[in-house]
């Protein structure tokens, strides 16, 4: 048996109205690329004005790649670090006080392999409150990183993590639970 690839490029795979904002998104990106890096009000507004959900205090660096804002939710003062990517062709959710760090790579987009087509999938991703996703981790689709977990650097994360947890590897495995030091 064959891949069908013909059929799979004949499918149609986005609305009009997405086509449409993805082609404007392009002038969109050139601005927030190219924005100083301190900048970081513009490039929340930026978002906003391309349907992003961007919360207060929010620190979006400008060689984040963010492919379709309007799939884009971020709670207040989250941040998302330099190269990240946010393949967000599901809807991706940031929690508040959540941090992406650079070069980490969000991917809420796959293809059904079982079907001889390959048809787009737009499995969400969540990233809940105070979760932390380390330096070249990558997340898959349909994941949820549950509050107050750490995400190793360079992790891959296949499958839902428990609350306060700190997970590493490949794939990612428990490593131990996350306590947070309090003021005494």
């Amino acid at each position: 048996m064959n891949l069908d690839i013909v059929g799979n490029r004949k499918t149609k795979k986005y609305s009009r109205k997405e086509l449409l904002y993805r082609l404007v998104w392009v002038i969109g990106k050139f601005f927030f690329r190219n924005s100083p890096r301190i900048f970081f009000g513009f490039r929340r507004s930026l978002l906003r004005v391309f349907g992003a959900s961007v919360g207060k205090a929010v620190n979006i660096y400008p060689s984040a790649i963010i492919y379709m804002p309007w799939n884009l939710a971020i709670g207040d003062y989250a941040a998302i670090g330099e190269d990240a990517l946010i393949y967000n062709l599901g809807k991706v959710t940031i929690g508040n006080y959540a941090t992406i760090s650079h070069r980490a790579h969000l991917c809420a987009g796959t293809h059904d392999y079982s079907d001889q087509t390959l048809p787009l999938l737009k499995p969400p991703i969540t990233i809940k409150d105070n979760a932390w996703v380390c330096a070249q981790a990558f997340i898959g689709p349909g994941v949820t990183v549950h509050e107050g977990a750490v995400i190793g650097a360079a992790a891959v994360v296949t499958k839902d993590v428990d609350p306060w947890t700190v997970v590493a590897g490949n794939p990612a495995r428990m490593i131990k639970q996350r306590i947070l030091k309090t003021d005494s």
